[in-house]
Formats: C-alpha cells, structure tokens, sequence
C-alpha cells in the first residue's frame, strides 16, 4: 500500500481557501491592468487585518467595486460611497471607501502616461520577476528597496493605502517577486511564469 506524500506548500497555505489561492494565484506574474487594479485595492482593504478576511469577501468586493474597472470606480460619488459603507459584503472603512475613487483616478492618469499599469509597475523589477530562495517564513521580508520604491512613488501619483509592506504583498501577489519558499512546490512553476 502506497502513502501519497503530502504537498509541500508554504506553511501560511491552510485551510481550502487558502490553499487554492496559493496553489493557483499567489505570485503568478499578473500583466492584467483591471487584475491588477483589483489586486491594488484588495490588499489596501486588507491594511490592518488578516489576508483571509479579504478573501473571504473578494466575491462581494467584485460586486461592489463594478468588478473593479477603475474607469467605473473613478467616478464613485458620495451616494456610491455611502451605499458601500452599508455593504456588509465588504470592509466598511471609510478611509479605505473614500480612497477607491482616488486610486481609480490615480490609476487612470498612470495608465495615460506609460501606456498601461502594468508598463509601469513591472519597471521596478526591471520586467522580470524577481526570484528569491527563502528557506523560512521568517527570511520573507515585510518590506523590501523595490517595495519602498514602488511605495513611495505610488504615493507622489496620490495613491492612498500604498504603504510599503502593502506594496510589498501586493508584489508577491501579482508575481512581481517569487516568495514560495524553497520547499514549497509551487516555487519551480512560478519561476518559469516569471522568467518568459
């Protein structure tokens, strides 16, 4: 009788939720400009609690938010934003509502000036995903120089909720760097996304 030997996976994968983000989206290079705008506004709704609580709602956020088109978003009025704080779907965070049609616009002039979102932001990895080999959760930085660069530039176009350790979960998500951990199996198939 043969025993399957588990999958090696980043220990933070538990839990089938969790698990299916990681196995299928978690640091897959994203080059999507709405998906990234989605991404973008998530992990700002995430600031200040856990990466699950988000997920859990992403379905009720792609309601809420026109499935995140920015040039919808972008034009979000008071009536809008009051509606969405009566949104138990979602995160009711003023701050974090009040940003979306900021971002939105801020995202739209960026879009103007490099062509897309994605020409834009995949610059601060030089175009290719940055491959790291961490051994543990604890070698995973918070914040990084590409993150801290991205962060504050983001900041100087207006963006909101754009700190540097949520622009670094923000480039791990999207693939800008490859976090898997050594172990995990996912690593080999993420490195050969990002080096094409």
């Amino acid at each position: 009788m043969s025993h399957a030997k588990p999958t090696a996976r980043c220990p933070w994968a538990r839990g089938d939720q969790y698990i299916e983000y990681h196995d299928t989206e978690w640091g897959v290079p994203i080059h999507d400009d709405r998906l990234l705008f989605e991404y973008l506004m998530l992990e700002g709704a995430q600031a200040g609690l856990s990466w699950e609580t988000v997920l859990k709602k992403r379905e009720a956020y792609r309601r809420a938010f026109d499935n995140f088109e920015p040039r919808i978003v972008a034009r979000y009025k008071a009536a809008k934003k009051r509606s969405l704080l009566g949104n138990e779907g979602i995160v009711r965070n003023r701050l974090k509502i009040d940003s979306a049609p900021i971002n939105a616009a801020a995202f739209l002039k960026v879009q103007d000036e490099f062509g897309s979102f994605d020409a834009y932001l995949w610059r601060f990895v030089d175009g290719r995903s940055l491959q790291n080999v961490r051994r543990s959760l604890k070698d995973v930085p918070a914040r990084t120089a590409e993150s801290d660069a991205l962060s504050k530039d983001l900041k100087c176009r207006g963006f909101k909720f754009v700190g540097t350790t949520i622009c670094y979960a923000f480039m791990q998500a999207v693939g800008l760097v490859n976090d898997h951990l050594a172990t995990c199996f996912r690593r080999r198939d993420v490195k050969r996304l990002g080096s094409r």
